[in-house]
């Protein structure tokens, strides 16, 4: 299925009924008396969080969603039956905004979260409600309120603890089918990967974690350059960042100057994002010898003055995956533990 990662869709909750005008009509009953019911009230709309979604792809053909109006009322202070609500099933990691105030209605990252969008109109009053002492025979009714109507954009970012970033062609859907299950669009040419890929990467019999293999990135992504300004949002949600580079680059350019090109994206497309933990893993180790590594490796981290977590990894032969899995693995366990904390 193609990946969707935005939508704008209309949803509209139901009228209320009206009132209605009734008065008893009994035999042998001299006067009856005012007997009109309450219209029913209007169905409200719904988002909930479906963790089976993963794209807003049916987005793209669905995008009216209207909840049912109730019902109006009838004599013998008969109430109009209410409309039913609509919920409307959103993948996890749904970010709703209104589309006309740019405010944002709701963020749904939980299996099951549901959040109303839409209030249902209210149903009017019959006329019974308007009897009193001085007016027997009321004649007042009320008509039921209009539902509300709104336009909401959709956002999908994805939920995964770790994300890949890179430039194209820098071994990321190789190094994410390595580690997991996942089975992305694999070449030797840039932009294979079109859409986000995520992948689940067992670790220990009840370890493991989800990894998101993001588009590669190019300089001026954060401005729209390439496909990354698309996707730059899907690596807000991670708790760790894997800088993929190419050790022996084909085109001849510098493996430190390309980290610092997609460390400026970072930086221009969010300072928080930027600030994220950010680990460098050195990939296509295969293609050189140890000493050409070991070269290439000091070089790298000299030009960058890096500080951080390195690792060494052929995404093709596997040599190296192991033992980052496992250091991602303790690293999201000790973020876990901090936000408990706090």
């Amino acid at each position: 299925m193609k990946f969707v990662d935005e939508a704008t869709i209309r949803v509209q909750a139901g009228n209320g009924g009206h009132g209605c005008l009734s008065f008893r009509r009994e035999k042998y009953v001299e006067k009856g008396g005012p007997d009109g019911g309450d219209g029913g009230h209007g169905g409200s709309v719904y988002l909930v969080a479906d963790p089976a979604m993963n794209t807003l792809a049916d987005f793209r053909v669905a995008r009216k969603f209207r909840a049912e109006s109730g019902q109006g009322g009838a004599g013998r202070n008969k109430t109009g039956k209410s409309g039913e609500d609509l919920e409307v099933r959103i993948p996890c990691g749904t970010v709703v905004s209104d589309v006309d105030t740019g405010e944002v209605i709701c963020d749904l990252t939980e299996a099951g979260q549901r959040q109303k969008v839409a209030e249902g109109g209210r149903g009017g009053l019959g006329n019974t409600r308007f009897k009193s002492s001085t007016n027997r025979a009321p004649r007042q009714t009320t008509q039921g309120t209009q539902g509300e109507g709104r336009h909401l954009a959709l956002e999908l970012k994805v939920l995964a603890d770790v994300g890949l970033l890179g430039m194209p062609n820098a071994g990321k859907s190789t190094l994410i089918s390595a580690m997991s299950q996942a089975k992305p669009r694999i070449a030797d040419y840039p932009f294979t990967t079109l859409h986000p890929n995520l992948g689940v990467v067992r670790v220990g019999r009840l370890q493991s974690f989800v990894m998101a293999d993001i588009p590669g990135l190019i300089e001026g992504a954060s401005e729209g350059a390439g496909l990354g300004i698309q996707f730059l949002r899907h690596l807000q949600r991670t708790g760790l960042l894997l800088h993929l580079v190419d050790i022996a680059p084909i085109d001849g350019s510098e493996p430190a100057d390309v980290v610092r090109a997609i460390a400026t994206e970072l930086k221009n497309f969010s300072a928080e994002l930027a600030a994220k933990p950010r680990w460098l893993v050195i990939n296509k180790i295969d293609l050189l010898d140890n000493e050409e590594r070991e070269a290439a490796r000091e070089r790298l981290l000299d030009e960058l003055g890096w500080q951080g977590p390195v690792f060494e990894v052929s995404a093709a032969t596997g040599e190296g995956t192991e033992q980052l899995g496992q250091s991602v693995m303790r690293e999201l366990e000790a973020i876990e533990e901090e936000l408990q904390e706090v």
